[in-house]
């Protein structure tokens, strides 16, 4: 019976529990778990009815500022996909990635390094476009195969940097994780002095390797040493060796740390901590346990991704976990079946989310997020100076931000970015130039003054 009442719940919220999904207009659980909508945000000029291929491509307009992109391929691009259709979305953009990846090659062949560097750039950026959309089936020869092929492609531009960039392995609970050590601009190197430090990753779906076209190339252009990586549950690890997503983030930058922190080139009293998308929780919840993070930056903040299920259970974290983890729940499971057909966000967020976790299901996807929050006292235990970031129309996290610079005891700062500067997307995506010159500057001016010991 309690099954079937909250079942009846999930299908009136019709998306409110998938990451970020809406909920109907007028539904109780819309009340509950969306703010008081923004203005209008920015339109889309393609796939005006999928807001989620929107989002995707105006990701890759956002990655054009440091060189992940280009705007006419991505356009070109966009135009060839059939919208909602997840084998078109890979095979458009693989066709893309596969003749840029070409050039590059004749390019390299021909000596043209520069122009090789920058294709290969690009090139991997499509490739981890290609495979976004096929988690659903985690057998899928395809996802390994764009996979591979963007991190091919991405080291062998970071081979022609000259020695900027250099790939690295971190230990970790008897493996490792990829990485990747940026040398800062202007002075930075072996032998040289320590410099300032940004340790970066991503979230839910993104890649290491995306991270340089989101924040490390603008940070390394500062000044600051950049370590980027992927963490359990992140493509990397998840491809390779199927580690899944964990709540416990402290656990995951703690090794992170020890490696950077061996470095002769790191400042230790100069060593932020930047989390995106996910990582707008899970690099909080890191900096909570770990002194040796000396400033923090959620981009975009995150409190609880709890609150996404939790209106449909009358707020009651326990009650939530135990129906979703109970060992049979027909009732809930077609409910989130109706949902994910009639959903776009809800049906990706489910099949990568089930993938991700280790959990096979959505129902079990979501009873992971129940554990993804710095709430109970979590955020007050943050001490250094934090910077959150707020994108006014985010369509994942809307609210959020907010609610975790409430909680937050530290020196902290709000960065509300919106659409009348072309950020008020997730993440700010569209407007990286803009959201790294804030972050930017904060990071600077954090660094320049005394830091609390």
């Amino acid at each position: 019976m309690e099954r079937r009442h909250f079942a009846r719940s999930i299908l009136a919220a019709a998306g409110a529990v998938a990451l970020g999904a809406k909920a109907q207009e007028g539904s109780p659980a819309a009340a509950a778990a969306s703010p008081a909508p923004a203005v209008a945000g920015l339109k889309p000029f393609l796939f005006e009815k999928d807001e989620t291929f929107w989002y995707e491509t105006l990701r890759s307009f956002g990655h054009i500022a440091y060189g992940g992109a280009e705007f006419g391929e991505v356009v070109m691009t966009a135009q060839r996909i059939r919208g909602g259709d997840y084998d078109s979305w890979h095979d458009e953009w693989r066709l893309t990635a596969d003749r840029v990846a070409a050039e590059a090659q004749q390019s390299l062949a021909a000596g043209h390094n520069v122009s090789a560097r920058d294709a290969f750039f690009r090139a991997s950026n499509y490739y981890r476009s290609a495979e976004f959309f096929l988690h659903g089936n985690p057998a899928d020869a395809r996802i390994n195969a764009a996979y591979d092929r963007s991190v091919e492609c991405f080291r062998a531009a970071v081979r022609l940097t000259d020695g900027a960039i250099e790939p690295v392995r971190i230990r970790y609970e008897g493996t490792s994780l990829p990485g990747y050590f940026y040398r800062a601009a202007g002075g930075g190197g072996k032998g040289g002095k320590r410099r300032p430090t940004v340790v970066m990753h991503n979230g839910f779906d993104g890649s290491v390797e995306e991270m340089h076209y989101v924040a490390a190339a603008a940070l390394v252009e500062r000044g600051y040493n950049v370590l980027s990586f992927d963490g359990p549950g992140q493509p990397g690890p998840m491809h390779r060796e199927g580690l899944v997503l964990r709540p416990d983030w402290e656990r995951v930058v703690g090794p992170v740390l020890d490696h950077v922190l061996a470095r002769p080139d790191v400042d230790a009293e100069r060593v932020a901590l930047l989390g995106n998308s996910l990582g707008g929780v899970l690099a909080p919840r890191a900096a909570a346990f770990e002194p040796r993070i000396r400033a923090l930056i959620a981009l975009d903040g995150i409190y609880d991704m709890g609150v996404k299920t939790l209106p449909m259970f009358g707020g009651q974290r326990e009650v939530a976990r135990r129906v979703l983890t109970a060992p049979s729940a027909p009732d809930i499971d077609k409910a989130l079946a109706q949902m994910a057909a009639h959903d776009a966000q809800a049906r990706w967020a489910f099949g990568h989310g089930a993938w991700v976790t280790g959990k096979g299901t959505a129902r079990g996807y979501l009873s992971t997020l129940l554990d993804y929050h710095v709430a109970d006292g979590v955020a007050e235990r943050i001490q250094c100076p934090t910077l959150v970031c707020a994108a006014a129309n985010d369509m994942f996290f809307k609210g959020q931000p907010e609610m975790l610079y409430a909680h937050l005891t530290c020196p902290k700062t709000l960065l509300a970015l919106d659409d009348t500067l072309g950020a008020g997307a997730h993440c700010h995506a569209g407007a990286q130039r803009l959201a790294m010159a804030r972050i930017g500057d904060w990071l600077d001016a954090t660094f320049a003054a005394p830091l609390r010991s």
